[in-house]
């Protein structure tokens, strides 16, 4: 009996030892999980500090120098951001396969491997330099994601055929409905290319210190996939993330920011003289019901695709162009800049063979980053949630002015702009009594008065952004 009561007190005693340890190993590691989330939350909240009146640039690497290289670009971050750039956008760095290969360079977006660099712009020492530069001078970089597809070299496609979309006889396919015959696309019935996709996404986070991606063609895959992988890059660090697409799905909870595509094409038609003014104020009242405030709305006037394929600027916008920018730099929307923009780009880069940009004549870098501050300045334009929703006051002439007024606390910003080609006289109706007041013209920086049914007159395409605080 003795023995039995001694054997049982020894138990109880380990028992109590070892619930102790478990205890103290629970606190530890829940300690742990307090700090990784609280490190996660940090980092999350100066992503979002910094993304709140944010301006991003799209960085063609290929063409932005002569040399077309990571270490020549490197040397124009630090004139950008003084500009007032805060994100970079690095178009696909990756190697680009041979194999059908388009033009003499191929597209950036035929990926040949999704962890390697393309040996012409570099190598990681030099990308890696590049990213921490841009993090010394406070930007975000991001890498351009092709997820849809790869190129017919990637090793992948002997490894493992079932990873792409496959045709009635097992051959592998390019994406249905394209003419994108330099690439192959990838099946999202298969768990295994899935995982793995995630894992390369992960890898840029990882070892080079990535802060998100802006991905390609994102409706084109599926969004339970990038739901997934939000969360996971997310278990890393947190992440800004950018969706070539306008579906609304997508930024529920993946991505940060998308497209305002139909925007786009309703300014070209506009500065075309196809479409009027008060078709812009429609889509704002329509594109409010389909997003939530705080879901970003990237506004351009020019990407890698319009440029190369429909024209620069110039062609398309000839002589609204600065009236276009001004517009996307006020209305509700996160404003992009593409290479060569502020140094008043006026060709068509080639897409598939080597272009440089030319630099030489900076001519438009103050009026963007005139812009650039303005949007700074003024908390009523700041991005989704940071910012403010926007007023359409009525004109006498809606199909050729537009204006708009964001407010918030002190602080009002009023936007007046002719969108024809015709000298406007109009007046302000009696119903807009709320933007009566003084005003400072950000470009001239002379006061200017807003009164109700007093007449202005606009020549075609003359804008105005008006502030007070």
């Amino acid at each position: 009996m003795k023995t039995y009561s001694y054997i049982l007190l020894i138990s109880l005693i380990g028992a109590l030892l070892f619930s102790t340890a478990c205890n103290n190993s629970q606190q530890t590691e829940d300690k742990k999980d307090d700090k990784l989330t609280a490190d996660i939350l940090s980092k999350k909240e100066k992503i979002l500090e910094l993304s709140k009146n944010a301006v991003i640039y799209e960085v063609n690497i290929r063409q932005f120098t002569p040399e077309g290289t990571f270490k020549a670009f490197e040397k124009h971050i630090p004139v950008l951001k003084e500009m007032g750039i805060d994100i970079l956008w690095l178009m696909p760095i990756f190697p680009i396969s041979k194999e059908n290969r388009k033009g003499s360079l191929g597209s950036y977006y035929a990926v040949d491997n999704y962890r390697k660099i393309n040996p012409e712009f570099g190598n990681e020492k030099d990308l890696h330099q590049l990213i921490e530069t841009a993090h010394k001078n406070k930007m975000l970089v991001i890498l351009d994601w092709v997820a849809n597809h790869t190129g017919w070299g990637n090793p992948w496609i002997k490894a493992h055929p079932k990873w792409y979309t496959q045709d009635s006889t097992g051959q592998i396919i390019m994406p249905a409905g394209t003419d994108w015959s330099d690439v192959a696309d990838l099946n999202y019935d298969n768990k295994a290319m899935r995982n793995e996709m995630i894992n390369s996404m992960k890898y840029w986070l990882k070892d080079f210190d990535i802060d998100g991606f802006r991905c390609d063609v994102a409706m084109m895959v599926p969004t339970d996939f990038w739901n997934n992988a939000r969360v996971e890059l997310d278990k890393i660090k947190p992440v800004f993330m950018l969706a070539e697409a306008e579906e609304p799905d997508l930024t529920e909870k993946a991505f940060d920011m998308n497209y305002a595509w139909h925007l786009h094409f309703l300014m070209n038609e506009i500065a075309q003289g196809k479409l009027t003014a008060d078709t812009l104020r429609r889509y704002f009242e329509d594109d409010a019901k389909k997003y939530p405030q705080e879901v970003y709305r990237m506004i351009f006037t020019s990407n890698h695709d319009e440029n190369s394929w429909k024209g620069s600027v110039f062609e398309r916008m000839p002589d609204s162009y600065k009236t276009f920018a001004a517009f996307s730099f006020t209305a509700p929307g996160f404003p992009l800049i593409y290479s060569g923009q502020e140094v008043g780009l006026s060709k068509r880069l080639k897409f598939f063979d080597k272009d440089t940009v030319d630099r030489s004549k900076p001519e438009l870098q103050d009026f963007y980053a005139k812009l650039i501050q303005t949007k700074k300045d003024n908390p009523a334009l700041w991005n989704g949630k940071a910012g403010s929703k926007a007023y359409f006051p009525n004109t006498s002439k809606p199909e050729q002015i537009l204006s708009f007024i964001r407010k918030k606390d002190k602080n009002k910003v009023l936007f007046i702009a002719n969108f024809s080609d015709k000298e406007t006289n109009f007046m302000f109706r009696e119903d807009s009594l709320e933007i009566q007041g003084d005003y400072k013209n950000v470009f001239s920086d002379k006061e200017f008065k807003i009164e109700i049914n007093k007449t202005y007159i606009f020549a075609p395409w003359e804008y105005m952004i008006l502030t007070t605080k």
